[in-house]
């Protein structure tokens, strides 16, 4: 029950993030963003670690580094697939990706939950998919889109599997290093792909709203890390890949956005096997 909690909590704030993160990219560049949230949650994930402690090992730091590679591959991923308009195809590639890659490894490496948490499993990965889904596209947008969300949902598999691995002992060390590298990715694809577009950047409220998006984010990667620890790879990585559902909830109440069918459909199914996976 307590990894359950803090996957919810992942998927929570992972979800509050990507909104805060939203909102504020509406007037400063999403790259500047990206990289002022990761930033913060570098920082604020570091003071946790020093105050937790724990085994600085070999372990924690290629798995967390690896962890990072997938974090940041992820958001590069997603960020060129917002820039050319791919979200409708990339978000629901990426957010099946996030769920199933690590859940998949999870029975590999030989995990066996009840057959009704399987049957939870099975029914939220269908509404990751649903709840990503922002509506139509073009066809021409399939193969862009697709490539963009394949390398998104590898990127954050990768990032949900190379956690998992880390040492129990290790503290929150894993999530440090996770969180430098994937600010380094972040930094290396502002210098090379993205020029200009500092608007905003001198806004009090952005840089404090981008600031509240890595709180949130380095907190959710710390209630993975800890979720993983204390249950199922298969069963925590699924249900914090719902965290689509909480970014949709949320624009949907404060900015009154509609949601579609697909999403609605999506969000009850996910509440169906959050259900499940709670009673299995």
């Amino acid at each position: 029950m307590i990894a359950i909690a803090l996957a919810l909590v992942c998927a929570c704030a992972y979800g509050s993030s990507d909104f805060l993160a939203g909102v504020i990219s509406r007037r400063a560049h999403y790259a500047w963003v990206g990289l002022f949230a990761q930033g913060t949650a570098a920082v604020l994930v570091l003071v946790a670690a020093l105050l937790v402690g724990g085994d600085l090992s070999a372990s924690a730091v290629g798995w967390g580094a690896l962890s990072g590679v997938g974090g940041g591959v992820g958001s590069v991923a997603l960020y060129r697939g917002f820039a050319r308009g791919q979200m409708s195809v990339a978000g629901p590639i990426s957010g099946a990706g996030s769920a199933a890659i690590p859940a998949a490894a999870g029975l590999l490496l030989g995990e066996r939950p009840s057959a009704v948490t399987l049957v939870g499993v099975a029914l939220a990965l269908p509404a990751v998919w649903l709840i990503a889904s922002a509506g139509d596209f073009r066809s021409g947008q399939l193969v862009e889109g697709s490539v963009d969300g394949l390398l998104a949902g590898g990127g954050f598999g990768l990032l949900f599997l190379a956690l998992s691995r880390a040492d129990a002992d290790s503290g929150l060390w894993p999530t440090v290093f996770g969180q430098l590298v994937a600010l380094l990715a972040i930094a290396v694809f502002l210098a090379v792909a993205v020029r200009g577009a500092t608007a905003g950047l001198r806004s009090r409220a952005t840089v404090l709203g981008a600031a509240a998006a890595g709180t949130l984010g380095g907190l959710a990667t710390v209630a993975f890390l800890l979720a993983s620890r204390q249950g199922l790879l298969v069963v925590v990585s699924v249900l914090a890949a719902l965290y689509p559902g909480v970014t949709v909830l949320l624009a949907r109440v404060l900015l009154r956005e509609r949601s579609t069918r697909r999403q609605l459909a999506g969000l009850v199914l996910a509440a169906v096997a959050v259900t499940v996976i709670t009673v299995g």
